[in-house]
């Protein structure tokens, strides 16, 4: 087997290296206190660990660990059946502030397909969900949030399919949310299940809006991280910094995938007096 032109064995050892040099630079980024807006993705695979555990009380201590302001998370919910919700978030919000954005669900699942959008302190102004193409029943949050002391930023907090037709559909369908690329701050974060690098990833669409991006971080599996399936992409040169995979003994656990964290630079504004609303879009 060959990725990305290496044998499987030469990569594993490449991940090995990379894997200490990006806990060095965690560890000299919280040295010189990076700032900012902390984001960060988790697929919590349904709060299965790699020991095959169902333990939904050690993937809530793996996010009081990241103590994001706002983060996506995918899989969050059973996926068939009425869509349970597998999280104690009332607990979550009392231990870290976090609260879900609202949405229109069915049964008792706390997200659209899988997908949870929380955040700490400021006001939701609009939520859409979107149903993305394709074989596999996948989703998206749309949030725009008014982040305390901050301008509007909105959110698409995505988990697209392992077919790589379908994430090329689902791609498009991102793009299609984005008028233009220099409209207000957009994040896409999320499981986006794109291994490959380069002109046979089916994101090069995205990059006409987002444009380049910081390089992919490895984040599944989460015992030997090899492949980046999770990214956090900005359509503001500048708006990202210092992407991490967040990588504990805990994360490491928990679920098949690491969080992966950024650090996101957001104008200050004075408008408070904002209004939350919420609408859907199927």
């Amino acid at each position: 087997m060959r990725m990305n032109g290496r044998s499987l064995p030469a990569t594993m050892l490449l991940s090995i290296r990379d894997r200490r040099m990006r806990k060095a630079n965690a560890a000299a980024h919280k040295a010189t206190g990076t700032t900012g807006t902390l984001v960060a993705s988790y697929n919590v695979h349904k709060c299965i660990g790699v020991d095959r555990k169902f333990d939904p009380e050690r993937t809530s201590r793996v996010i009081r660990e990241i103590d994001p302001d706002v983060i996506a998370l995918q899989e969050a919910d059973n996926r068939f059946g009425e869509r349970d919700g597998l999280l104690d978030l009332p607990r979550l919000e009392r231990e870290t502030g976090l609260v879900p954005v609202p949405i229109f669900a069915t049964g008792k699942g706390h997200g659209w397909h899988g997908n949870v959008l929380l955040f700490k302190k400021g006001v939701v102004r609009d939520v859409h969900q979107i149903r993305l193409p394709g074989l596999e029943p996948r989703g998206a949050v749309v949030a725009e949030i008014d982040l305390e002391g901050s301008q509007t930023l909105r959110i698409i907090a995505a988990h697209l399919g392992l077919l790589r037709r379908s994430r090329s559909q689902q791609a498009r369908v991102v793009l299609d949310l984005m008028s233009s690329p220099d409209e207000k701050p957009t994040l896409l974060l999320g499981d986006l299940n794109e291994w490959r690098l380069g002109n046979r990833s089916a994101l090069n669409t995205l990059h006409a809006t987002f444009g380049p991006q910081p390089p992919a971080v490895p984040t599944f599996p989460s015992n030997l991280p090899l492949l980046a399936l999770d990214r956090i992409m900005a359509n503001r040169h500048g708006m990202i910094a210092t992407v991490e995979a967040h990588d504990t003994p805990l994360s490491r656990v928990a679920s098949d995938h690491l969080p992966l964290t950024a650090f996101v630079r957001l104008e200050r504004t004075s408008d408070n007096s904002l209004i939350s609303a919420v609408s859907q879009s199927v």
